[in-house]
């Protein structure tokens, strides 16, 4: 006996109003990548390798800077998290949440920024700082059993996040 994966189609289902995919939409993505000054960081240890184990071996010292300057670069582009919107969840990093959870979300820019940061921050929010990016999104969350207030997130593009989640949003019928 075959089981049949409802979310496969096949030239007989092609994807259409009667069978539609569940497949998730993207409709904002991002990777907060480290800035730019860090890549010359990686250029300098990767030097300093390279000065450090030359005058013992030449060839040691030209593998190991850059087997050591791939290590780093590895970490740090695995290491950078994505912010992905989707039809069905919000994902910032590793922690997701479903898109009927998400209340309002606001870009914060400047002194908002600052405050968001500091005075107004709720020890419960969950809280995806990054020092080489300035802006941010606060995102609602509206899950009555989850304690979490809000997301607060480093972003480089705070308007289009907010924009992207606040389309999603259902609408208020009076």
């Amino acid at each position: 006996m075959t089981s049949h994966d409802p979310r496969a189609t096949t030239a007989s289902e092609p994807v259409t109003p009667d069978h539609p995919s569940t497949e998730p939409v993207v409709e904002y993505q991002e990777r907060l990548t480290v800035a730019w000054w860090m890549w010359l960081v990686v250029l300098f240890v990767g030097a300093a390798s390279f000065i450090a184990l030359a005058p013992i071996n030449m060839a040691v010292g030209i593998i190991a800077a850059v087997v050591i300057m791939v290590l780093i670069t590895l970490i740090l582009h695995l290491g950078s998290p994505r912010i992905v919107v989707t039809d069905q969840d919000v994902r910032v990093g590793r922690a997701y949440i479903e898109r009927r959870f998400v209340g309002e979300a606001e870009p914060l820019r400047g002194d908002a920024v600052r405050v968001a940061r500091g005075p107004e921050l709720d020890g419960r929010a969950f809280m995806n700082f990054r020092v080489s990016i300035p802006d941010m999104c606060r995102i609602e969350i509206v899950d009555p059993v989850d304690p979490t207030p809000y997301w607060l997130t480093a972003t480089r593009h705070p308007e289009e996040l907010a924009r992207a989640i606040n389309a999603g949003r259902p609408t208020d019928s009076a």
